[in-house]
């Protein structure tokens, strides 16, 4: 087998035309459209990296303006129960200053109702008293039952001092008696007076059927209380004494 050489000489030259060629015609196309499309590719890259960064900063605004609602939020909650709680207190304090108000109203209205009915019962009781001494001093001897209180006139003056007599003696005296009384019994009680103040005295003489029975002796300074309407208001004082005192207990 031979070789011609201008053949491989012309051969060679094709090949270098072609290269030439497809260099000049085919690669240097490709490889700016590749250039294009890999400055393309990283351009969309760059836009999706800073469309990324975007997002992500968004969401973090996002995270955050949440965090800041739910910080508000609780915020306005703790705010809302310590309201409502202030509320309630004053609201109780004001239910129990009210109730004990109306307590003490209600304690009063019953004092004073107990009371106005104790003052009631008190003042019937000593119309009944009343009643009741009248009808005794009615069934009772009448001379008899006026010496006993004349008795007990003459031991309440003499249980006064001596100078207490005699200024009593020098006032104006007046006795009352429950019935009206007559000469002989005028005369017991002027001889009675007379020995216990040791002289005979001057008196009044004046009836007073609300005594029920006894001999009372006034003075402008001095009264001695002598008779059964006395004795009953003593009674009447010491059981009102008793209910006070079982009222504070």
């Amino acid at each position: 087998m031979t070789f011609d050489v201008w053949t491989l000489g012309f051969q060679a030259v094709n090949v270098l035309v072609l290269v030439w060629l497809l260099h000049r015609l085919f690669w240097t196309p490709v490889a700016a459209m590749i250039a294009a499309r890999q400055a393309a590719a990283a351009t969309l890259l760059d836009e999706a990296g800073a469309k990324r960064a975007e997002a992500e900063a968004a969401l973090a605004g996002i995270a955050a303006t949440r965090a800041g609602l739910a910080a508000e939020r609780d915020a306005m909650l703790d705010r809302a129960r310590q309201d409502a709680a202030a509320a309630r207190e004053t609201l109780l304090a004001e239910a129990r200053t009210e109730a004990e108000a109306l307590h003490d109203t209600a304690k009063a209205a019953r004092i004073r109702a107990a009371a106005t009915l104790k003052a009631h019962a008190m003042d019937e009781a000593q119309m009944l008293a009343v009643t009741i001494a009248g009808r005794l001093v009615a069934r009772l001897d009448g001379p008899a039952t006026e010496a006993a209180f004349l008795g007990w006139l003459v031991q309440g003056l003499a249980a006064l001092s001596g100078p207490e007599r005699a200024a009593l003696a020098a006032e104006d005296l007046e006795l009352v008696s429950a019935t009206e009384q007559d000469i002989p019994a005028q005369e017991r009680i002027r001889a009675a007076l007379a020995t216990v103040f040791g002289a005979p005295v001057v008196f009044a003489l004046r009836t007073d059927p609300a005594l029920i029975a006894g001999l009372e002796l006034h003075a402008p300074h001095f009264s001695l209380r002598n008779s059964w309407r006395a004795d009953l208001a003593r009674i009447a004082a010491a059981l009102g004494e008793t209910d006070g005192l079982s009222d504070a207990a």
